[in-house]
């Protein structure tokens, strides 16, 4: 190759590089909100028994592989070790006040995420090996308050105005479903 042609694609080059910069810069990605923090809420639940049990298309898992009976469900909480596939991600959370916290039901089911005194039990009695339903999910979906804490399978909820210091969350369903979250 001559010196003029290396010349020649050594200018196209940087000319290419420069118009490609002054693009990105003149249109820059869109960043992720500030404070934005994701939390998922996952579980296993058997779309045979699940929906036999408590109608159809109440339990909508997609996925291939370990799924979890409604038996083996209440099988593993009553001997208190349910289910480590029933879960939120992360479990603990260390954010600045103003972040917003989004909830993603990426789970089979319906959960809830309800800030709670203390962690404890439920609103299903069977689902919390012995612990006492704690006053915040008392009275399931009877009560609008935990009613409101609901998402729907594929749904999200956002959770703003958290205060500095720390925050429990839980499932009232499956109340080993916890997140601790601390604000600064």
């Amino acid at each position: 190759m001559t010196t003029l042609r290396k010349f020649a694609l050594l200018a196209g080059c940087l000319t290419f590089a420069g118009a490609t910069y002054a693009l990105a810069q003149a249109n820059p990605p869109q960043a992720t909100p500030p404070g934005l923090v994701q939390v998922v809420a996952l579980d296993e639940c058997d779309p045979v028994t699940f929906n036999a049990a408590l109608g159809p298309d109440f339990c909508k898992n997609v996925a291939v592989g370990a799924i979890t009976t409604l038996s083996d469900l209440f099988a593993k909480a009553a001997a208190g070790t349910p289910d480590p596939g029933w879960d939120f991600e992360p479990d603990t959370l260390h954010i600045q006040k103003g972040t917003t916290l989004s909830v993603v039901d990426q789970g089979g089911e319906p959960h809830t995420f309800t800030e709670v005194a203390q962690f404890g039990g439920g609103f299903i009695d069977g689902l919390n090996a012995g612990q006492a339903t704690v006053p915040e999910c008392a009275g399931g979906f009877g009560n609008v308050a935990v009613a409101r804490t609901r998402i729907l399978q594929g749904s999200h909820v956002e959770i703003t105005g958290l205060k500095k210091g720390k925050h429990l969350f839980e499932c009232c369903i499956h109340p080993w479903m916890r997140v601790k979250v601390e604000v600064k």
